[in-house]
Protein backbone atom coordinates (compact mmCIF):
# COMPACT_ATOMS: atom_id res chain seq x y z
CA UNK A 1 0.00 0.00 0.00
CA UNK A 2 1.49 3.42 -0.94
CA UNK A 3 2.54 5.59 1.98
CA UNK A 4 -0.02 8.34 1.24
CA UNK A 5 -2.83 5.77 1.11
CA UNK A 6 -1.82 4.44 4.52
CA UNK A 7 -1.78 7.98 5.91
CA UNK A 8 -5.28 8.56 4.58
CA UNK A 9 -6.52 5.25 6.00
CA UNK A 10 -5.00 6.00 9.40
CA UNK A 11 -6.42 9.52 9.41
CA UNK A 12 -9.87 8.19 8.48
CA UNK A 13 -9.68 5.54 11.22
CA UNK A 14 -8.74 8.18 13.78
CA UNK A 15 -11.62 10.40 12.71
CA UNK A 16 -14.04 7.49 12.94
CA UNK A 17 -12.81 6.58 16.43
CA UNK A 18 -13.75 10.09 17.59
CA UNK A 19 -17.12 10.02 15.83
CA UNK A 20 -20.28 9.92 17.91
CA UNK A 21 -23.33 8.81 15.94
CA UNK A 22 -25.99 11.38 16.72
CA UNK A 23 -28.46 10.22 14.09
CA UNK A 24 -31.97 9.28 15.20
CA UNK A 25 -32.51 5.55 15.64
CA UNK A 26 -35.63 4.13 14.05
CA UNK A 27 -35.61 1.36 16.67
CA UNK A 28 -36.67 -1.25 14.15
CA UNK A 29 -37.10 -4.88 15.13
CA UNK A 30 -34.35 -7.10 13.59
CA UNK A 31 -36.48 -8.46 10.74
CA UNK A 32 -37.75 -5.01 9.74
CA UNK A 33 -34.23 -3.62 10.02
CA UNK A 34 -32.93 -6.23 7.56
CA UNK A 35 -35.85 -5.56 5.22
CA UNK A 36 -35.18 -1.81 5.33
CA UNK A 37 -31.44 -2.27 4.74
CA UNK A 38 -32.20 -4.54 1.78
CA UNK A 39 -34.54 -1.90 0.40
CA UNK A 40 -31.82 0.76 0.72
CA UNK A 41 -29.34 -1.47 -1.12
CA UNK A 42 -31.96 -1.86 -3.85
CA UNK A 43 -32.25 1.92 -4.11
CA UNK A 44 -28.48 2.22 -4.41
CA UNK A 45 -28.43 -0.43 -7.13
CA UNK A 46 -31.19 1.45 -8.99
CA UNK A 47 -29.11 4.65 -8.88
CA UNK A 48 -26.12 2.69 -10.23
CA UNK A 49 -28.27 1.35 -13.06
CA UNK A 50 -29.62 4.82 -13.85
CA UNK A 51 -26.06 6.14 -14.11
CA UNK A 52 -25.15 3.20 -16.33
CA UNK A 53 -28.12 3.90 -18.59
CA UNK A 54 -27.18 7.57 -18.76
CA UNK A 55 -23.63 6.63 -19.75
CA UNK A 56 -25.17 4.79 -22.71
CA UNK A 57 -27.55 7.70 -23.41
CA UNK A 58 -30.49 5.35 -22.78
CA UNK A 59 -32.83 7.85 -21.18
CA UNK A 60 -35.87 5.61 -21.57
CA UNK A 61 -34.25 2.81 -19.56
CA UNK A 62 -33.08 5.29 -16.93
CA UNK A 63 -36.60 6.71 -16.67
CA UNK A 64 -38.12 3.25 -16.28
CA UNK A 65 -35.66 2.38 -13.51
CA UNK A 66 -36.36 5.64 -11.68
CA UNK A 67 -40.09 5.16 -11.95
CA UNK A 68 -40.36 1.45 -11.19
CA UNK A 69 -37.59 1.02 -8.61
CA UNK A 70 -37.49 4.41 -6.88
CA UNK A 71 -40.78 6.10 -7.66
CA UNK A 72 -44.01 6.45 -5.71
CA UNK A 73 -45.30 2.95 -6.35
CA UNK A 74 -48.11 1.60 -4.17
CA UNK A 75 -45.60 -0.75 -2.52
CA UNK A 76 -43.21 2.10 -1.66
CA UNK A 77 -46.00 4.33 -0.39
CA UNK A 78 -47.30 1.55 1.85
CA UNK A 79 -43.81 0.93 3.18
CA UNK A 80 -43.16 4.61 3.93
CA UNK A 81 -46.51 4.96 5.64
CA UNK A 82 -45.78 1.95 7.85
CA UNK A 83 -43.15 3.84 9.86
CA UNK A 84 -44.07 5.53 13.13
CA UNK A 85 -41.46 8.29 12.88
CA UNK A 86 -43.22 11.13 11.05
CA UNK A 87 -40.02 12.89 9.97
CA UNK A 88 -38.66 9.66 8.49
CA UNK A 89 -41.97 9.03 6.76
CA UNK A 90 -41.99 12.57 5.32
CA UNK A 91 -38.41 12.25 4.09
CA UNK A 92 -39.12 8.84 2.55
CA UNK A 93 -42.19 10.11 0.72
CA UNK A 94 -40.22 13.15 -0.51
CA UNK A 95 -37.49 10.84 -1.83
CA UNK A 96 -39.97 8.76 -3.82
CA UNK A 97 -41.69 11.90 -5.19
CA UNK A 98 -38.27 13.23 -6.27
CA UNK A 99 -37.73 9.94 -8.11
CA UNK A 100 -41.04 10.49 -9.92
CA UNK A 101 -39.77 13.90 -11.03
CA UNK A 102 -36.44 12.30 -12.01
CA UNK A 103 -38.28 9.76 -14.18
CA UNK A 104 -40.18 12.55 -15.95
CA UNK A 105 -37.04 14.63 -16.45
CA UNK A 106 -35.17 11.65 -17.89
CA UNK A 107 -37.85 11.27 -20.56
CA UNK A 108 -36.76 14.66 -21.95
CA UNK A 109 -33.38 13.21 -22.94
CA UNK A 110 -31.34 16.15 -21.67
CA UNK A 111 -28.22 15.06 -19.79
CA UNK A 112 -27.79 18.29 -17.82
CA UNK A 113 -31.35 18.44 -16.50
CA UNK A 114 -31.29 14.69 -15.91
CA UNK A 115 -28.15 14.93 -13.79
CA UNK A 116 -29.62 17.85 -11.84
CA UNK A 117 -32.73 15.79 -11.12
CA UNK A 118 -30.59 12.80 -10.13
CA UNK A 119 -28.62 15.06 -7.78
CA UNK A 120 -31.87 16.21 -6.17
CA UNK A 121 -32.93 12.60 -5.62
CA UNK A 122 -29.50 11.74 -4.21
CA UNK A 123 -29.71 14.76 -1.91
CA UNK A 124 -32.80 13.13 -0.39
CA UNK A 125 -30.76 9.98 0.25
CA UNK A 126 -27.87 11.85 1.83
CA UNK A 127 -30.16 13.96 4.01
CA UNK A 128 -32.11 10.96 5.28
CA UNK A 129 -28.99 8.89 5.97
CA UNK A 130 -27.45 11.86 7.80
CA UNK A 131 -30.57 12.13 9.99
CA UNK A 132 -31.51 8.51 10.70
CA UNK A 133 -29.91 5.18 11.46
CA UNK A 134 -31.40 1.74 11.71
Amino acid sequence: MPHHAMDHKMMHSTEMANFSDTRISLNLPPMMKQHQLSNMRGHLDAIRNIIGSLSEEDFAAASNIASQQLGSTKKMMAMCNSFDNEEFKTMGLAFHKSADRLAETLKEGNIKTSLRALKTTMNSCVSCHATFRQ
